[in-house]
């Protein structure tokens, strides 16, 4: 760790970066061996960063939130990786997220604010250069719109009339 002046004034200490091989306790590579973090780890510890900002409703893309309620409704658990793809190398990793905004967010401050907080856990937590945060906002949850509700057709409910003659 180094020691970084703010501009308050105040010191506060801030991580070396992740691509020095200094052979410390915090680093993957040392002389002693190497620590190898699975795609799956870094990919549930950024879902749960991007679920903590305020204005993501869900994440994933239509398909995989179908069959996120499917599973739920016959007692599975939630994915918390749902919607994130990772690719992590051995000192780099990079995120990929598939998001539902809520309705009235603005698109580019939520981009920023998750990719803001997904940067820091990853780095935080697995000692990771995070290279990039791709994000993807595939659909915005509308006031008052059933999270869980089922596409309306036929045989699924009420008749609709043709929209063309």
């Amino acid at each position: 760790m180094s020691t970084k002046v703010t501009e308050a004034g105040q010191a506060g200490t801030v991580p070396r970066p992740r691509t020095q091989d200094t052979g410390s306790a915090t680093s993957l590579v040392t002389d002693r061996g190497t620590t190898s973090i699975d795609d799956g780890v870094v990919a549930k510890i950024a879902g749960l960063a991007a679920r903590e900002v305020s204005g993501v409703y869900a994440m994933g893309g239509g398909a995989a939130r179908a069959f996120g309620s499917m599973r739920g409704m016959v007692g599975g658990e939630p994915s918390i990786s749902q919607g994130v793809s990772v690719e992590v190398g051995e000192r780099q990793a990079a995120v990929d997220l598939d998001v539902v905004a809520e309705y009235g967010t603005v698109i580019p401050e939520l981009a920023a604010a998750v990719r803001k907080n997904v940067i820091g856990a990853v780095e935080r937590m697995c000692g990771l250069e995070v290279t990039e945060v791709n994000i993807r906002v595939g659909d915005v949850h509308l006031p008052g719109q059933d999270r869980d509700r089922q596409p309306e057709g036929p045989g699924m409910g009420a008749e609709q009339e043709p929209r063309v003659r």
